[in-house]
């Protein structure tokens, strides 16, 4: 069974909506996007590449997806060690919206119920799955037991609203903390595992 990575930034109050740019999400008329950017290092900048060039493919919410299929086929040459696992390896899209064919290459829509076809990739067999953003389809996949581990960088700041993938009515779930990192800026960079696609005792 290939794992399943969620890898997000998250503010100290567990928003993760619009980290990188201003105008990159301002649905529900958030304003603080780009808040990750002053926090960037080269430890972090080190991390965030290592969760790109390992993954063997990727899964993404229709919201991320059209983000990067925006941004990475376009990236500048000093993207491109980002730009060219995102746009050579294989990625799935959640999304009742889209239909195929998908512009991006090597993109393909999951077709049925999203829960139950993540799960079967997950079957499937094969090198990791990681996923970014997509608030909506990582809470979901949360509530199914679906995700193996969490990789978080942690930013020391409140912005008291927007989007976050742990919701009030999450159920209760015991995570395990298996990497920590610190950074210059004061974030933290983590790696929390769910036990595998059940809940902890």
């Amino acid at each position: 069974m290939r794992k399943l990575i969620v890898i997000e930034f998250m503010t100290l109050d567990g928003v993760v909506q619009a980290p990188s740019y201003p105008d990159e999400d301002t649905e529900g008329g958030f304003s603080h996007g780009g808040w990750n950017t002053p926090f960037l290092d080269d430890i972090s900048m080190k991390w965030a590449m290592g969760n790109v060039t390992s993954a063997g493919s990727f899964l993404f919410g229709r919201r991320t997806y059209e983000t990067f299929a925006a941004h990475w086929p376009n990236a500048s040459d000093e993207e491109q060690v980002l730009a060219e696992p995102f746009n050579t390896r294989q990625k799935y899209v959640a999304s009742t919206t889209l239909t195929e064919p998908l512009e991006w290459q090597n993109s393909t829509l999951l077709q049925g119920e999203t829960v139950a076809s993540v799960a079967a990739l997950k079957q499937s067999g094969g090198d990791s799955l990681h996923v970014y953003g997509s608030t909506q389809l990582v809470h979901a996949l949360l509530a199914s037991n679906l995700v193996d581990e969490l990789r978080l960088m942690i930013d020391p700041i409140l912005l008291g609203r927007g989007k976050r993938i742990f919701h009030d009515e999450s159920a209760l779930t015991s995570l395990r903390l298996i990497d920590s990192q610190p950074t210059t800026t004061g974030a933290i960079l983590t790696t929390y595992r769910t036990g595998n696609g059940a809940p902890l005792a």
